[in-house]
């Protein structure tokens, strides 16, 4: 059986904030990479990135109940924006619990940006295919 499973992956180019605050230095890497948006008046999906970030210093998944307490938000809430972090490839499931893909945010840039040059050779390679099939 074939499996097909989609990822979004969004980057959004803005000028970087001034080094030194975290909290601004989080919140540009989380916009720079889509995950945050401006509905999220009460930064919900920062606030559990935050505690997704600080699950995998400490080498534990979490799990939605935790981060719902720790968050003071609801667990739908989580859940809702867990499963957008997933979709994100940010984000993995595993035995109830979730984790950040990688360990630190340095390898989790370094895997977004593998998972963008596989999806552009993936491009390339129908591209190429059409380009043949109407003889281009």
């Amino acid at each position: 059986m074939i499996r097909y499973y989609s990822q979004k992956i969004t980057i959004i180019r803005t000028r970087m904030p001034p080094h030194g605050n975290i909290n601004e230095e989080l919140q540009w890497l989380g916009n720079s990479l889509g995950l945050f948006n401006l509905r999220d008046k009460d930064k919900s999906c920062f606030r559990i990135f935050i505690e997704l970030l600080k699950s995998a210093r400490r080498k534990q998944p979490i799990n939605s109940d935790e981060i719902a307490t720790r968050t003071s938000l609801s667990r739908g809430t989580v859940i809702h924006h867990i499963n957008r972090l997933m979709e994100s490839g940010i984000v993995v499931y595993d035995k109830n619990a979730y984790m950040l893909r990688v360990d630190n945010l340095r390898e989790l840039i370094d895997e977004v940006e593998k998972d963008i040059f596989r999806a552009c050779e993936d491009l390339k390679k129908v591209a190429e295919d059409i380009d043949n099939w109407i003889g281009i």
